[in-house]
């Protein structure tokens, strides 16, 4: 997200209600960190729930179990499954908090490591797609032991190579338990974190990435919980809230 500083606010030396020029400041492009919870029934994808901010890891990790501990989640009656990418915070939080929830690695995340192997190793060449293909193949029938052999007795044609041939390997070994992409979609389980890229887009993109934007952190924060309350269907009893709020102020 594109966010300006509090710094902004404040007015010139010397004159009077006027804001600082844009050349006093400079913007910082922040991670609005999210989550997205939503149920599968056969062909059907019925969203529940939306939360996005302008926060850190912490905070998001505290989003999570104001969730949790609000009981939003039948856990006794559904399966949970959770899907990120191989970042470890991420995986820290749902361990402490859904400790019985299948754990699927983004395969689209995956995927990424693969190809920048393929690339470094093989440049534009028919082969870099043929050893993509052939190695998501094996991971997709549970051989995630048999690629990072193959990772490892691969001999790097340069450095590139061997760094992106080494940052796959730590990748895929970090996330063994994680990868096996056959036995979870029959399973009925998502393969891919399509659903919160595609809320990331319509819910933050969309509304305040937009050009010439710099939002302070604390307006763009409104923003989004409005956004997510539209999206989640509150956004009535957001209003009603903030009414009552108004009252007990006043009064």
């Amino acid at each position: 997200m594109p966010t300006r500083p509090n710094s902004a606010r404040e007015p010139q030396p010397g004159r009077r209600h006027t804001r600082a020029k844009r050349a006093r400041w400079r913007g910082q492009w922040r991670d609005a960190k999210g989550l997205r919870f939503y149920l599968l029934d056969g062909e059907r994808i019925v969203h529940v729930l939306s939360w996005h901010q302008v926060q850190s890891d912490e905070q998001l990790g505290e989003a999570l179990k104001q969730i949790k501990e609000a009981g939003l989640i039948p856990e006794e009656q559904v399966r949970l499954c959770i899907v990120c990418d191989g970042a470890e915070w991420i995986w820290q939080h749902v361990q402490a908090l859904f400790p019985q929830a299948r754990q699927v690695l983004d395969s689209y995340h995956c995927a990424q490591y693969l190809h920048r192997v393929a690339k470094a190793h093989y440049g534009t060449a028919v082969q870099a797609v043929e050893w993509v293909e052939a190695t998501l193949t094996r991971l997709y029938l549970g051989k995630v032991s048999s690629v990072l052999g193959g990772l490892r007795r691969r001999q790097a044609q340069s450095a590139e190579a061997a760094q992106a041939i080494a940052n796959c390997w730590d990748y895929l070994d970090a996330h063994r338990g994680r990868t096996h992409y056959r036995q979870l979609r029959r399973g009925g389980y998502p393969l891919g974190s399509g659903g919160i890229e595609s809320s990331n887009k319509f819910i933050c993109h969309v509304r305040l990435k937009r050009s010439g934007a710099w939002w302070y952190e604390s307006n763009s924060n409104h923003m989004l919980a409005l956004r997510c309350a539209k999206y989640n269907d509150t956004l009535d009893q957001v209003f009603v809230q903030y009414q009552q709020r108004l009252w007990e102020t006043s009064e």
